[in-house]
């Protein structure tokens, strides 16, 4: 049976369009008779109002469009709970779009979620995210924009993240207090902006401390900073003879993939290399020996981020100037025992 259209109810009863629109929104420009007419014969036909139609008369979709790197991580599943968590609390419907950390499939995200009217956008950058005209024309669009986590400080727009640098300092200034000196820095890529603030705060608390950088004790880990990175750095950093007595991970995941291979190896965490973590997943306080880490408050980092892109809708609607933000939540270190 074809779905019954508004045009439809109004043909049957010998109304206007606008008249049964009127009625079904209970305008008091209609009499009651006239409602209660229409609104019986809406019931008897199942008449549902085209909600897309609706919504775009109010100029508005009630949805919004997040584009994340990846779903695999805990961390941004946590984001994600933070962001839905918000959004429901005031009708909004979230669109989840995975870039894989592709700046190709990025932009084509960022334009399905232009075309789908949706009434904004949080993004995380990929990590191969390294020119920004996509997100430009979000805001040429006047769709509100927020970057969390992965930002670009170039972009006019509210942002929500960490200081890396800051905890990334902290972790390792930890580990030269605690009598470690060669410290191996696992890093990340060389173009996501939290990446290169890790890797600098790693290597400003040696330069502090007296201790020289040695490049040679950073490893790149490109596979996306996942488990096998932080296992085959591992491997390399023993098969090579490096001394080290401590390694610092970009993430959890990694430094968990490093403790697997030290294992193997029967080599002794901490009492012959430490390693410290940053992220405080779940798996962080399950692995044996349990790893020590930065605490990022993932859902903190969703929920504030959904209520800065709200915020953002009702300025816009009432017509006034949106004045952007930038939020940098605060982080702890969490000592377990693999240091």
């Amino acid at each position: 049976m074809p779905q019954i259209r508004l045009k439809d109810v109004a043909n049957i009863l010998g109304l206007s369009n606008s008249t049964v629109s009127k009625a079904l929104n209970d305008s008091f420009e209609i009499s009651d008779e006239t409602k209660r007419k229409v609104q019986h014969t809406a019931r008897l036909l199942n008449y549902t109002p085209n909600q897309v139609a609706v919504n775009l008369r109010k100029k508005h979709t009630k949805t919004i469009g997040v584009i994340i790197p990846t779903m695999v991580h805990h961390f941004f599943s946590k984001i994600i709970d933070g962001i839905i968590e918000r959004a429901e609390k005031d009708g909004y419907l979230v669109i989840i779009l995975q870039s894989n950390e592709s700046i190709s499939l990025e932009k084509k995200q960022v334009n399905l979620l232009i075309d789908k009217r949706v009434d904004g956008i949080l993004i995380s950058l990929s990590n191969e995210t390294n020119e920004f005209v996509h997100l430009k024309k979000i805001l040429s669009r006047n769709i509100p924009l927020i970057l969390f986590d992965k930002i670009e400080p170039s972009i006019a727009c509210s942002k929500v993240k960490i200081d890396d640098f800051e905890a990334a300092y902290s972790s390792v200034v930890f580990l030269i207090k605690k009598g470690y000196k060669k410290i191996a820095h696992f890093r990340g890529d060389f173009n996501p902006k939290n990446s290169v603030d890790r890797f600098n705060g790693y290597k400003q608390a040696l330069l502090d401390n007296n201790i020289d950088f040695d490049p040679s004790l950073v490893f790149l880990c490109d596979n996306n900073s996942d488990f096998e990175d932080g296992y085959s750095n591992a491997k390399k950093l023993i098969s090579d003879k490096i001394k080290v007595d401590a390694i610092f991970a970009i993430t959890d995941l990694i430094a968990i993939g490093a403790i697997k291979y030290l294992k193997e190896q029967q080599i002794k965490v901490p009492e012959e290399i430490a390693v410290f973590g940053f992220s405080n997943w779940f798996m962080s306080s399950v692995i044996s020996p349990t790893l020590s880490t930065v605490d990022q408050p993932a859902y903190k980092m969703g929920k504030v981020s959904m209520e800065i892109l709200l915020d953002e809708i009702r300025t816009l609607k009432e017509n006034k100037t949106v004045t952007h933000k930038e939020i940098t939540l605060p982080t702890k270190l969490v000592i377990r025992n693999s240091c």
